[in-house]
């Protein structure tokens, strides 16, 4: 008698010292992306542009993504309003965090992106859910310590004009695609649980597409669409859509051998990989304190990432 099929077993995972070096090379990419697109917009490149570019590449990898994995493309119901929503929350999200980017040094950008988790748990309990506990309390509480020294926030107090003029807005900027993706995850997580991941990242990014089109034809952020003015512009302006896309797409096929639950914490490489690229290609540097605020983040939020896993 012939025994039934097995089951298809779900893939294996990778080893950890291989999961780990992939994360953090994914997690390099998408902090060189940031440093490309801000050579290209010191170049005189349009947000509008790049978020166009970056998104319309990423689109059509991840559709590339769902023919070969020969996903449905049909949303449940009641689930269509809820996925526009999203999409135009990480319309607002890229436009935002680019726009920080332009103004403020890149890993400091990322910095203030990194509070996505302080504001997702205190969104999530203001909705219904869990209080965060007494101990993710104080892990927030020292990452946001450690934002204070690293946005060097008594050097800005004491003197605002030292620290230019497009300080100020890069910081709200960076805070507010902060909040955006968190509102998006939120939604993610209680609203589009049964829509597929690629196919939710695709659809994604296609809204952001068209919203970033509708924005450059309501002429709503003047000189988005400006081109840049030289070879070394073009270039960032390329390497910023061919990265982000590479990262995208690949950590979307990785991901279920990654071992997330363990592993998720390497992708905070990203601030480290930035600001090590934006001295090397910017020449941006952090003073000795605001490198030990940068330390204190990473390490609330590495911290953070661990405690909730636990």
């Amino acid at each position: 008698m012939s025994s039934p099929p097995a089951a298809s077993a779900a893939p294996a995972a990778f080893p950890r010292p291989l999961a780990l070096a992939l994360m953090c090379a994914l997690a390099t990419m998408f902090a060189a992306n940031h440093v490309a697109a801000r050579v290209a917009f010191d170049d005189g490149a349009g947000l509008l542009l790049a978020i166009l570019l970056r998104s319309g590449v990423a689109a059509l990898a991840l559709a590339v993504l769902v023919v070969l994995q020969r996903k449905s493309w049909r949303l449940p119901a009641r689930s269509g309003r809820w996925q526009l929503a999203v999409g135009l929350l990480v319309a607002v999200q890229s436009l935002c965090l680019y726009s920080a980017v332009a103004r403020i040094p890149v890993v400091v950008a990322l910095l203030l992106m990194n509070t996505m988790p302080i504001q997702l748990a205190l969104l999530s309990w203001a909705l219904g859910g869990p209080r965060p506990s007494g101990r993710a309390a104080l892990i927030m509480g020292v990452i946001l310590v450690g934002l204070v020294v690293v946005l060097d926030v008594p050097a800005w107090l004491g003197d605002p004009a030292a620290m230019g003029p497009g300080w100020l807005a890069g910081v709200a900027f960076g805070l507010a695609a902060a909040a955006a993706f968190a509102v998006a995850l939120w939604i993610t997580e209680h609203r589009l649980g049964e829509v597929g991941s690629t196919l939710r990242s695709l659809l994604t990014m296609l809204t952001v597409l068209v919203a970033m089109v509708a924005a450059g034809g309501l002429g709503l952020v003047p000189g988005g669409m400006a081109l840049p003015q030289s070879p070394p512009g073009w270039m960032g302006l390329g390497l910023l859509a061919l990265l982000y896309a590479v990262a995208f797409s690949t950590l979307f096929i990785t991901v279920p051998r990654l071992d997330m639950a363990r592993n998720a914490p390497a992708m905070n490489m990203e601030p480290v990989a930035a600001l090590v690229l934006g001295y090397l290609v910017l020449g941006q540097a952090l003073t000795p304190v605001q490198l030990l605020g940068g330390g204190i983040v990473l390490a609330g939020i590495v911290a953070l990432g661990l405690s909730k896993r636990a």
